[in-house]
């Protein structure tokens, strides 16, 4: 029963960073592009964004194996501890390179963040298809996780997206205390107004992944 109310807790807080960290990320972006805020404030604002969208970023990493470990103490799978202790350090690695990254400021060497996107693109892929698979009937998982697998893949495959959209906000960022501060303004609305519905689309599967636990489908 400790080990369940612990993993619970812990795959809770996951839940609520994630979604928490999303939120405050989302509302302290509008400072960004809110008319008569200066350049240093809107600069201010983006490292308050960067540094609350550490929350979600740690939250998503560690989402599998708090979510594992919870389902192996549960009974829903079983696996062996030197599995289960692999994924956790496996998942500890990656949030120490995450971190690391976040840390340099931009600066971090360019083998660091394709290392952390290519775990990233295999977290997606191994996620898809061992849901798939169990769908299929070829394994064991209740359905509800296999849902829950393909939810952390879309969540993770829309923060991909994500990064990808928002690629134009350093630049747009440094040109607002320039000549063309207008034409950077414009483009900074226009990249977090495509960034939104990706946001959002992770909300909902955040929240449909926490129905699905307490619903348990078979």
């Amino acid at each position: 029963m400790t080990e369940i109310a612990i993993f619970t807790l812990l795959h809770l807080l996951v839940f609520v960073y994630w979604l928490g960290g999303d939120l405050g990320a989302f509302y302290t972006s509008r400072f960004l592009i809110k008319p008569g805020i200066s350049a240093d404030r809107r600069m201010l604002a983006a490292k308050v964004v960067n540094d609350v969208d550490m929350a979600p970023r740690t939250a998503l990493i560690l989402a599998f194996p708090t979510g594992l470990t919870l389902a192996h103490v549960k009974g829903w799978i079983s696996l062996p501890l030197p599995v289960l202790v692999i994924v956790w350090l496996a998942a500890l690695g990656w949030l120490a390179l995450a971190w690391t990254i976040h840390m340099k400021h931009g600066a971090a060497p360019a083998l660091w963040r394709k290392t952390d996107l290519a775990i990233r693109w295999a977290l997606i892929t191994g996620l898809v298809a061992a849901a798939l698979w169990n769908m299929a009937g070829e394994g064991s998982l209740p359905l509800f996780l296999s849902l829950k697998l393909l939810a952390l893949a879309g969540c993770t495959g829309f923060g991909l997206f994500i990064r990808s959209v928002l690629k134009p906000l350093g630049p747009a960022l440094m040109g607002l205390s320039g000549p063309d501060a207008p034409a950077a303004e414009a483009s900074l609305a226009a990249t977090l107004n495509r960034a939104r519905p990706l946001v959002t689309g992770i909300w909902a599967l955040l929240v449909i992944a926490a129905l699905l636990a307490l619903f348990k489908p078979v």
